[in-house]
């Protein structure tokens, strides 16, 4: 093959290859860990469960469209799961058509995982991504195979105007036949271990690359949709997203290498087995964390609250908040005056659900009740 030749040109594509040797020991440690993580949920309560299921669906289905550029609201992707799965979490932020087609796409593929895969059910995914046929300002082709009119499908990433393409996929005439013959793969061939035909699946459909757009949501929901079916669990626990947005470089990178090499994906593997072990240790260090939260949520699901107060209540048990929350941040967070900020918060003082932690008008600060204070 020459330099400029990609993987689907080789003659034996789609006959692709790996070292099971050399991903034992990898696949033992990410088995290991998922297994400790499944381990842990299982002692929880069914409420619990669902709501640890809810934090680490609603970090899926934001980052899975972080990692194409596209910046989902938190709360309405959260109250869109919660609506769905049943989960009591108060205050609902009003639904957005956009969050509702990611989370109708995450939740089939994961809560549906048993129910077969075929093509039609691939163009519905789609479809429901872009749900007035549009991305941004550019027409989509919803719900059909791209037809290259404007050229060869080119994979990129990085912002408009900087792009780096990393691949080309093959032309559109004959995808609707190669999405067939992946779709029978994925449904009726053993050969491979769950979790690394996972991977497979990922690669194969990233590479296709079948749709005009949303190809790399509908390839990382095809992987979630393996890892349900390996684990049984219709809810999930772990943000596979999640852990490839925060190495999106990485994940590029190891896309773009094995695009341009043989049949063999070894170094692809290790390095999506790597992710997934990483994916599930991330949501094992959370789930105090997430626990917390939902009992908090649990504990005050009679409070009526602004989607403001949810916004900012959820910020501040996220791990990322740095100090003690006063009147001047809450006006920052939320973009409003400090004299709404400070109604907000006397609001939910009242509730008893804030705690003043020591007393002097605007600069007062605040802890969430029942929940231990972090120092600064």
């Amino acid at each position: 093959m020459g330099h400029a030749s990609y993987i689907w040109m080789h003659p034996e594509w789609p006959a692709l290859s790996y070292d099971a040797a050399a991903l034992s020991k990898p696949m033992a440690q990410a088995t290991l860990t998922m297994g400790r993580l499944l381990g842990r949920i299982s002692t929880f309560s069914g409420d619990d469960r669902e709501r640890v299921a809810l934090e680490a669906l609603t970090s899926e289905v934001i980052k899975t469209s972080a990692i194409e550029g596209e910046k989902l609201n938190h709360d309405a992707v959260r109250s869109s799961l919660a609506r769905r799965l049943g989960v009591d979490i108060g205050a609902l932020a009003p639904a957005d058509r956009h969050v509702e087609g990611v989370v109708a796409l995450t939740l089939d593929a994961t809560g549906n995982a048993a129910s077969p895969l075929t093509s039609e059910r691939l163009l519905a995914w789609q479809a429901a991504l872009f749900p007035t046929g549009r991305s941004g300002l550019h027409v989509v082709k919803a719900g059909q195979w791209r037809d290259d009119a404007s050229g060869p499908m080119q994979v990129v990433s990085g912002p408009l105007g900087r792009q780096k393409v990393h691949f080309q996929a093959p032309p559109a005439e004959g995808l609707s036949g190669q999405v067939a013959r992946f779709v029978e793969w994925f449904e009726h061939d053993r050969t491979d271990q769950p979790v690394i035909k996972a991977g497979l699946a990922h690669f194969w459909f990233v590479t296709l690359h079948p749709f005009e757009d949303g190809n790399g949501r509908v390839s990382r929901a095809l992987g979630d949709m393996l890892l349900s079916r390996f684990d049984q669990q219709p809810l999930r626990y772990y943000s596979v997203s999640a852990q490839i947005q925060q190495d999106r470089k990485a994940y590029y990178d190891i896309l773009e290498r094995t695009q341009k090499g043989g049949l063999d994906v070894t170094p692809w593997l290790l390095w999506f087995v790597d992710c997934l072990a990483r994916a599930a240790e991330r949501s094992e260090q959370e789930l105090d964390r997430v626990l917390t939260k939902a009992t908090f949520w649990q504990r005050f699901a009679g409070v009526a609250l602004s989607p403001r107060q949810v916004q900012v209540l959820n910020r501040l048990m996220d791990e990322g908040f740095e100090g003690k929350l006063n009147n001047r941040k809450w006006a920052v967070m939320t973009k409003t005056s400090a004299d709404t900020a400070l109604r907000d918060i006397r609001a939910l003082v009242a509730a008893g659900v804030l705690v003043p932690a020591e007393q002097g008008g605007r600069s007062t600060s605040y802890w969430i009740a029942g929940i231990p204070r972090r120092e600064e």
